[in-house]
């Protein structure tokens, strides 16, 4: 890519840090999470103003090695909403040359899901799948159980492998479920938020502090 990154402005980022800083003062213990996955976690608390995700986000134990290095080498980045991809900051983005695909809007997916009486976003993993996206890819979901379900479905019965699956759809039907399943995978690697809380700002937050990784900083 030949576009520069926008230069970060250096009170937006003293004011980002001091809010780390706030959070590694009140958060309290978390003996639970390694010191690779704490900055991850402190940026969900940072994005939502929720303290609970010190407990609530859970780890593969190889995600945040997977996350890196898919990120580092520019694998494919499969979100199920639009607002993912826009709340992604170039300056991560362009250094490591990553793609964004998301498919809801495609005719042939609206179609599929008209005649099959599913959702879009179901039809837009199975596009991501036809189009050989999954498979090393990562495939980050915010707001769609069902696009998680689906992706579930894909790796236990078509062996999909992508090398990362950030699950955090976020709401009251299936939403809790769908990451329940999901953390019972042995493979491929997750990330996932437990019970109900979740959301697109949450995936940008937890891709955010991966790209942070990937580029060489702590998150």
């Amino acid at each position: 890519m030949n576009q520069l990154a926008p230069p970060i402005v250096a009170a937006g980022q003293e004011i980002e840090s001091a809010s780390f800083r706030h959070i590694d003062a009140h958060a309290g213990p978390h003996p639970g999470y390694t010191d690779e996955q704490w900055p991850l976690v402190r940026r969900l608390i940072h994005t939502s103003g929720d303290f609970e995700f010190n407990g609530l986000t859970r780890f593969h134990p190889e995600a945040m090695a997977a996350g890196r290095e898919a990120l580092a080498r520019g694998a494919p980045l499969v979100v199920d909403v639009n607002m993912i991809q826009a709340g992604l900051t170039p300056r991560r983005l362009l250094p490591l040359n990553l793609r964004i695909h998301q498919f809801n809007a495609d005719p042939e997916v609206i179609r599929l899901a008209t005649v099959e009486g599913t959702t879009r976003t179901v039809q837009a993993m199975r596009m991501a799948w036809r189009r050989k996206l999954l498979d090393q890819g990562v495939v980050a979901i915010g707001n769609a159980p069902t696009a998680l379900l689906e992706v579930i479905r894909l790796i236990r019965e078509e062996g999909v492998r992508p090398s990362l699956v950030i699950g955090m759809p976020v709401g009251f039907i299936s939403a809790a479920e769908s990451k329940d399943v999901l953390m019972t995978l042995e493979a491929p690697p997750w990330i996932a938020i437990q019970g109900t809380k979740g959301g697109s700002t949450l995936v940008v937050a937890a891709l955010h502090a991966l790209m942070d990784l990937a580029l060489g900083g702590g998150g």
